[in-house]
């Protein structure tokens, strides 16, 4: 039986200024049945978990270069580095993490192996052809 979501556990880095930051734990998940996003839920100390969703696509182009135009912008840590910036945007301000890459990198095999980036379209078709088919089964 394949299964239809991935899931994911890493710790990032919280940073509050150049020289203070702290390490936080989240949860990544990715559902086949929302082929394009991503869910991250953030663990803050002392807080019910935060959770953000986000396009598959803007962290996997994140990994290598700039990505994001608006409240979520992922890009490299320097040419060489192993690890990457996430800045969330909200009206109430913004909050940057560095985070490992090669977890992400890791997630991202894994919910490519579920769907196919490119191909998730034709998942979504193929399930609902399914659906209707099996409708139709009951309808005698």
């Amino acid at each position: 039986m394949q299964h239809s979501t991935v899931q994911g556990h890493l710790v990032m880095d919280l940073v509050v200024s150049p020289e203070l930051s702290f390490g936080i734990a989240a949860d990544l998940s990715y559902e086949a049945g929302d082929p394009y996003a991503v869910r991250f839920a953030f663990h803050l100390p002392g807080d019910a978990p935060v959770t953000w969703v986000f396009a598959r696509e803007l962290l996997r182009d994140g990994l290598s270069g700039p990505s994001g135009e608006g409240d979520v912008r992922i890009r490299p840590l320097g040419a060489e580095s192993s690890q990457v910036r996430i800045a969330l945007h909200t009206p109430n301000g913004e909050a940057v993490l560095h985070a490992p890459a090669a977890p992400l990198v890791a997630f991202l095999a894994r919910t490519d192996r579920l769907v196919p980036m490119g191909r998730e379209v034709a998942g979504r078709e193929l399930d609902a052809h399914l659906a209707d088919i099996l409708r139709g089964c009951g309808a005698g």
